[in-house]
């Protein structure tokens, strides 16, 4: 198998990443391959669930970096991996993994993807998601309560302590690395069907 395309797809909490690494998946399956990053967060067994809680998940070193890009070369050589499932409730990862199949397009979706050099390095189309900052607090407020059962209280506590400043100190800065910046995620047909228009011409067969 010739080497994938790697596609990083950036930007801050609820921004839309993933209904764009999705909307990939949809069109060109079974071709894509999908990694989020926030799969790859760090085992935290020897906290306390109050001590995971108030781990600082938007900072660098709260992900296993190092087995994501393992994971990322693995594909590229032609082999399946196995990815951990992370349990958004208990702020821990589970015993549970998800086999991931070789791909001629992988996508590595996170809100730090572009800022950290491990993971950006191995990107060949490099995007921002950018969306208003008031939009994605009401988006994460809705997906934390609704979807990962988290109390509206420690959403903000979270959002005030950890998701803004880290925000501002390493997801608006990984912009600058970006090829692509779509303005208002998923919602954004046109800069869609370019992206679309883009992968589609890398697998078209060559010669």
């Amino acid at each position: 198998m010739d080497k994938p395309l790697v596609i990083g797809i950036a930007g801050g909490t609820a921004s839309g990443k993933t209904t764009i690494a999705r909307s990939i998946a949809d069109r060109f399956a079974p071709d894509v391959a999908v990694l989020y990053h926030d799969s790859y967060y760090k085992r935290q067994d020897h906290l306390t669930y109050d001590q995971r809680a108030a781990v600082n998940y938007d900072a660098p070193d709260a992900f296993d970096n190092d087995l994501l890009v393992e994971h990322v070369r693995a594909l590229s050589r032609g082999e399946a991996i196995d990815v951990p499932v992370y349990s958004f409730s208990e702020y821990n990862r589970s015993d549970r993994t998800t086999r991931v199949e070789p791909s001629r397009v992988i996508v590595l979706e996170g809100i730090l993807i572009l800022a950290e050099p491990s993971l950006r390095n191995l990107c060949d189309v490099k995007i921002f998601v950018d969306t208003d900052a008031d939009v994605r607090i009401l988006r994460r407020i809705k997906r934390d309560v609704l979807d990962r059962g988290r109390s509206i209280d420690s959403v903000e506590h979270q959002y005030l302590t950890t998701v803004k400043p880290m925000h501002d100190l390493y997801v608006e800065p990984s912009k600058h690395y970006a090829d692509i910046i779509i303005p208002e995620g998923g919602k954004n047909l046109i800069a869609l069907d370019l992206l679309f228009g883009r992968i589609a011409a890398e697998l078209r067969p060559q010669g």
